[in-house]
């Protein structure tokens, strides 16, 4: 990932556990915040998992000082 304080972790997540998330917030893909696919963020994931599709679900880990961690969800769509 990127090597940084100020970088969230981000995590690409599998379509079964991206339906379990949505349906646990009852919500459609449609309604999450969208990422566009020429993110540094999708880009390094791709170095990982390969070419990601637009459609898929990322999930977001961001380090906070009065939360401890603060987790988001990111539609990936074309950039």
């Amino acid at each position: 990932m990127l090597k940084h304080d100020l970088v969230p972790e981000h995590h690409l997540l599998s379509e079964e556990d991206a339906e379990k998330i949505l349906s646990e917030m009852r919500m459609t893909r449609d309604q999450l915040p969208k990422i566009r696919n020429n993110d540094a963020g999708i880009k390094v994931l791709e170095s990982i998992y390969g070419p990601i599709a637009e459609g898929r679900v990322v999930r977001i880990v961001r380090k906070s000082e009065t939360a401890q961690e603060f987790v988001a969800y990111r539609l990936v769509t074309k950039g």
